[in-house]
């Protein structure tokens, strides 16, 4: 049965190592597995990427919160929901959690618009399982290779209160959620997302 499962956090909390870990862990049990990260996987949602991320430009938070909406949509009805209907099981690096978190601070766009847009945008897309890699910011922070992207640049204090968002805006973002801790041994942490899924999935069985 195909699953569609997101990961999410704060930059720096090894997203990347346990997507990977889960992918391979889906593919032992039999899945064929897409993996997809948002904004990008498109064409389209490629370029937007590339605008959002770029340093260099300054942007209104609606503005923002839009692109990232019209990249989402795109992966939804050319990658995840033809993956889907294929028999396939997607796993994605960010979905709309990250898109209400991160436009929601500083208060020009609220969480409520924010979750309503997004339901529009996905069109019935959710999540089975939401899973937040937590650790604090200072550590995360440490993790972080090259030159900060725009949203990395504006420091550990904006980056802490994301991390809170995260954690109080998960429960809206899919049926099944789980928060780990990130702070601890990597294998530790897959040990525990990979339990989380196993369980999710003999739920999703009954």
């Amino acid at each position: 049965m195909p699953t569609f499962i997101t990961l999410d956090g704060i930059d720096g909390v090894g997203k990347s190592t346990q997507i990977a870990k889960l992918a391979d862990h889906l593919s032992s049990i039999g899945d064929e597995v897409l993996t997809v990260r948002d904004p990008g996987s498109t064409e389209i949602g490629q370029r937007l990427r590339a605008i959002l991320l770029d340093s260099q430009l300054e942007m209104h938070r609606r503005t923002e919160a839009m692109l990232f909406m019209a990249s989402r949509c795109e992966m939804i009805e050319k990658t995840i929901r033809p993956a889907l209907q294929s028999g396939k099981s997607v796993i994605s690096d960010r979905f709309l959690l990250a898109n209400v978190v991160y436009q929601s601070i500083g208060g020009d766009v609220s969480a409520d618009t924010l979750w309503e847009l997004g339901h529009l945008a996905n069109d019935g897309m959710r999540p089975d399982l939401t899973v937040v890699l937590d650790m604090p910011a200072r550590e995360a922070i440490k993790r972080l290779d090259g030159p900060a992207d725009r949203m990395e640049s504006r420091g550990v204090e904006y980056m802490e209160s994301v991390r809170q968002a995260f954690l109080e805006q998960l429960p809206r973002s899919s049926e099944q959620t789980v928060v780990i801790n990130a702070d601890q041994d990597p294998a530790a942490v897959t040990a525990e997302m990979l339990g989380a899924v196993d369980r999710m999935l003999q739920i999703n069985k009954r």
